[in-house]
C-alpha cells in the first residue's frame, strides 16, 4: 500500500470519530491555509534542498552537506518533543 493509499484510509477511518462541526471548521482551516499562498513555497517531490544544520534525535549537530557526501539522505521531522 502506498503512503497516499495509507493516508487516505487514516482520513476516512478517523471521519467518523470527528465531530462534523469540527470536520467543517478543520476543512475550512485547510481551504484558507492553500488559499493564501503558504503552499506555493513548499519543498516538493524532487525539489533540491538548500544546505542545512540541523540538531539529530541525539541533539548533536548534524550537517546535510556531510551525509550528502555519504549517498542519499532522509529526513525526518519530529512534531513536538516526548
Amino acid at each position: 500500500m502506498s503512503l497516499e493509499e495509507s493516508l487516505a484510509k487514516l482520513r476516512e477511518a478517523s471521519a467518523g470519530k470527528i465531530p462534523e462541526e469540527i470536520r467543517m471548521k478543520m476543512g475550512k482551516a485547510t481551504q484558507d491555509l492553500r488559499e493564501s499562498g503558504i503552499m506555493d513555497g513548499i519543498i516538493k517531490v524532487g525539489d533540491k534542498l538548500p544546505s542545512f544544520n540541523l540538531p539529530n534525535s541525539k541533539g548533536e549537530m548534524v550537517s546535510s552537506d556531510e551525509l550528502l557526501a555519504k549517498g542519499n539522505l532522509v529526513v525526518t521531522i519530529y512534531r513536538g518533543h516526548w
